[in-house]
């Protein structure tokens, strides 16, 4: 049985406006279970590059029903913090046979 491990979601929120009425965001960590994590491919790696400037080392392979926002976020496994890199694909939930339908890189961040 394919398994998937724990990743801390950074979740920001916004919680006013300074005095320039810019949002003032405040981040909190959640837990997502279950979630996949797969090396990504050499092709992978020179087209994050390309496109964003930014090695995606890794791609996380979302659960099915999962409504964070998994774009432009933080995120916390193996010890390390990572950035999403471009935009997450979801896949038909009904077409797909397993229990993950989102899928998205993510780069080292700092």
């Amino acid at each position: 049985m394919i398994k998937g491990i724990d990743v801390l979601l950074h979740v920001r929120t916004q919680t006013g406006e300074d005095a320039a009425n810019a949002p003032i965001y405040t981040d909190t960590l959640e837990t997502v279970s279950n979630v996949l994590v797969t090396p990504t491919s050499s092709d992978d790696i020179v087209q994050s590059i390309q496109l964003y400037g930014k090695k995606a080392e890794y791609e996380l392979c979302i659960p099915k029903g999962d409504a964070h926002i998994w774009q432009d976020t933080l995120v916390e496994f193996f010890g390390q913090t990572w950035e999403t890199v471009g935009f997450p694909r979801t896949y038909i939930e009904d077409n797909v046979p397993l229990l993950w339908n989102t899928k998205v890189k993510v780069a080292r961040y700092g």
